[in-house]
């Protein structure tokens, strides 16, 4: 009897090893169970983690939406903020190949007469002709003047040759504004010497120290076969002169390209006039990117009955602050002045309640900046400009320590602790997990035990049919046997 239970004893000892987290004693699904039990056990907490991140990084992305449509808007301030860049003019020269003309914000309005007598020309000298330009010419040194700009060039046995004079003089660290060249012809070749500025203060000199040694012949031969001189023009009949052909102060805020002489003694038409294209495409622009913000705003703040969903910002005071104070500088109205203009309905700028946006008359905005740019500009742009404000508020949200960079960093904080809390739940679940596991492979251990006790049992006190089976074999075969004798 002893013998049989150690024997039990010992499958039972084999069976528990044999027990994992399948049941193979119990017949239960114990990983299915444990995952049940563990979902349920952190379901409330998962849950609201889940939440809390969910809401958490979609206010992150809104703030960064948010942000990027005040950069749109703060980029489009730049011109309008300076009231000279708003107001341009435009310069128009009757007959282009006399001249081309630009004007900038402090032009006026007007047509003037111009005419040009000559361009302003930088001097040429020309040496006479040698044989080639290799041909040795002698050692010594050069001296060349250009205007007050001096500069003393050693010429030896490694550059006595029109090319090596010319290479010499176009490598000198104290260049006073002239370049070298050779030509050569059929009549043989010459030295050339071009000054880099227009202007009868800029004519060239040479001289020479040679000692007799050939540069004192070529110095002879240089003659100006351009002269330095000048620009020589008329506007409204009245003479002016230039060393340059760009002329930038000959009228208030135009600058003057002088391209060639008048073909006749008819002065040609320069036109100076008002150009609202570029005012007009920056005005429009940055409507376009306040209505931005202002979409922007309705997006991420407003509530839709219909699906019964808030936007990621509803409720939040930063963008409610900003909207209020964005309205405050649009609808500011100046008061003073002798503009005409004191507010931006007056440039057909005005407010469409039902979109929540503004809404843009290109015509009256044209005739406003053709009637009266520099108003425009005064109400725009300076100090008190609405360009000047928005940007100051602009910058108080997205400078580095504005107020977005605040509440981004508390949002980013706050998800990090809920990041932590989710990796605490998720090893406090891992334990949870751990125990039932060991609970349950326990439990199934147990019942396997159980099992082989029941089998046991049965086999002692109940005997089988392999039992009854041997003792009817033995009765046969006596019976047999007897029959045999």
């Amino acid at each position: 009897m002893s013998s049989a239970v150690s024997s039990s004893s010992s499958s039972a000892a084999s069976a528990n090893a044999l027990i994992t987290s399948t049941g193979i004693g119990s017949g239960l699904n114990i990983n299915a169970i444990v995952s049940s039990l563990t979902s349920a056990y952190g379901a409330a907490q998962q849950n609201e983690i889940t939440a809390q991140q969910t809401t958490l990084n979609s206010q992150v992305s809104a703030f960064g939406t948010f942000s990027s449509a005040l950069s749109t808007l703060q980029a489009t301030l730049t011109t309008l903020e300076n009231p000279g860049t708003l107001a341009g003019f435009s310069a128009t020269v009757g007959d282009t190949s006399v001249a081309s003309a630009t004007a900038d914000s402090s032009a006026v309005a007007g047509q003037y007469e111009l005419g040009v007598t000559n361009l302003a020309t930088a001097a040429t000298l020309t040496s006479g002709p040698l044989t080639s330009p290799t041909t040795t010419i002698g050692t010594g040194t050069l001296t060349i003047k250009v205007g007050t700009a001096t500069s003393t060039i050693s010429i030896d046995s490694n550059n006595d040759t029109l090319a090596g004079i010319a290479a010499a003089i176009n490598k000198a660290s104290d260049n006073p504004g002239v370049n070298a060249s050779v030509l050569t012809t059929t009549e043989g070749s010459r030295l050339i010497l071009s000054g880099t500025s227009t202007g009868a203060a800029n004519a060239i000199t040479v001289t020479e120290s040679d000692g007799g040694t050939g540069l004192a012949p070529l110095v002879s031969t240089l003659a100006v076969t351009q002269p330095a001189a000048d620009a020589n023009f008329t506007i409204n009949g009245y003479p002016a002169t230039s060393a340059s052909n760009v002329v930038s102060s000959a009228i208030s805020g135009v600058t003057l390209n002088l391209t060639g002489p008048t073909a006749t003694d008819t002065p040609t038409k320069l036109t100076i006039a008002p150009d609202t294209s570029a005012a007009q495409a920056s005005i429009s622009t940055f409507v376009s990117a306040v209505n931005g913000v202002l979409s922007s705003i309705q997006s991420l703040t407003g509530y839709n009955a219909t699906t019964q969903t808030a936007g990621p910002l509803n409720g939040s005071a930063t963008v409610q602050a900003f909207q209020n104070q964005l309205e405050n500088i649009l609808d500011v109205v100046t008061v003073g002045g002798t503009s005409g203009i004191h507010s931006l309905s007056d440039l057909g700028i005005t407010p469409d309640a039902q979109a929540g946006t503004l809404n843009s008359n290109a015509t009256t905005l044209g005739n406003v900046l053709s009637a009266n740019l520099a108003g425009v500009g005064a109400l725009l742009g300076g100090t008190d400009g609405i360009a000047t404000k928005l940007n100051s508020l602009i910058n108080s949200y997205t400078g580095p320590a504005g107020l977005l960079s605040t509440v981004t960093n508390g949002l980013q904080t706050s998800l990090k602790n809920v990041n932590n809390e989710q990796t605490q739940l998720n090893q406090e679940l891992a334990a949870y997990s751990a125990t039932l596991t060991t609970e349950y492979n326990a439990m199934d251990t147990a019942v396997a035990a159980l099992k082989e006790t029941q089998t046991y049992l049965n086999a002692e006190f109940n005997p089988n049919s392999s039992s009854s089976s041997s003792s009817s074999s033995s009765t046969s075969s006596l019976g047999s046997g007897s029959l045999s004798t």
